[in-house]
């Protein structure tokens, strides 16, 4: 099998494999759900080494070429490494300010309602002062988050951005090779998407709607790539968002709890910022499709 599809087989059906625990019974309720969710994560980078072995290129030439290094200029990817780390929780703060502007999230500053009812749901001890527990928890997720979550992260990362986006783009053109590695990366959350998973509300459509979020997301992350030649920013902001996303909305009114498929990152608000970035990004600081030797590398390992 040449190495694209295999990498797509490979991490696709590992997934399923990986989740059909909770699809034989407790679905997300499932007490392995964490850890499932959390192996699943690594399923694209076996899917990366599968291509690997079959491509016949050396680690070190293949390391480079999936965005493993720091990229030819590493002041720039340290820049973009900061951007990424701070941009991320900039952009859920606006995404929460824009939501609360449009009333789709009522905020609870003073009980933090929906904060003390999920504690309690998580059978976590309630501490005494809610808002001192909800601003620690915020800044350590801001601070430490990317870190915390670097090796699942990259677990990911080295297969969508790292491995398929130099690929899509290089043989489909920058936005509809961002497009489309945004849409398979999307796709290969389904089995825990039409399980709800993000959108419970939704069903089985969490799966479609959270596919348009890794779309329009996949173009920023994919940025982070091409513009540094590393794997690493996309690795940081993906951290980022894992580690701090459940947290924004904690400050609502569990009287009135958001609508997740509306309010915040993921949800609709989330997804116009999501949107206007990456276009700002792409017009601001262009980013170029593999050409040249990483061209025809990709072609190589393509063929």
């Amino acid at each position: 099998m040449k190495p694209l599809p295999l990498f797509l087989a490979v991490s696709f059906v590992l997934s399923w494999l990986v989740a059909l625990p909770l699809w034989l019974g407790g679905g997300l309720s499932h007490p392995l759900l964490p850890v499932l969710g959390m192996i699943m994560m690594f399923t694209p980078s076996l899917g990366v080494l599968a291509a690997w072995r079959v491509s016949r290129t050396p680690f070190r030439a293949w390391a480079r070429e999936t965005g493993l290094t720091l990229g030819e200029r590493k002041g720039r990817t340290a820049l973009i490494v900061i951007a990424a780390w701070l941009g991320v929780p900039a952009l859920l703060v606006a995404s929460l300010a824009l939501s609360v502007a449009l009333g789709l999230v009522s905020l609870d500053l003073d009980g933090l309602s929906l904060f003390r009812s999920q504690l309690e749901a998580q059978n976590v001890p309630v501490p005494a002062d809610l808002t001192t527990a909800f601003v620690l928890q915020f800044v350590v997720g801001v601070v430490a988050g990317p870190l915390l979550n670097a090796i699942p992260s990259l677990g990911e990362e080295w297969g969508w951005r790292g491995y398929l986006v130099p690929r899509l783009t290089s043989t489909r053109g920058v936005v509809a090779g961002l497009m489309l590695s945004g849409l398979i990366w999307g796709l290969w959350h389904a089995p825990l998407t039409l399980l709800g998973y993000n959108y419970p509300n939704l069903g089985a459509g969490a799966a479609l709607y959270f596919t348009g979020f890794c779309v329009i997301a996949g173009v920023v992350f994919g940025w982070l790539r091409l513009r540094s030649g590393s794997v690493w920013p996309a690795v940081v902001a993906h951290g980022s968002l894992n580690a701090t996303a459940p947290i924004i909305l904690v400050i609502g009114d569990a009287a009135e709890p958001p609508n997740m498929a509306l309010a915040g990152l993921t949800g609709l608000v989330g997804w116009v910022l999501l949107a206007i970035c990456g276009a700002v990004l792409l017009k601001a600081f262009p980013v170029r499709a593999a050409s040249g030797e990483e061209a025809a590398a990709s072609q190589a390992t393509s063929a």
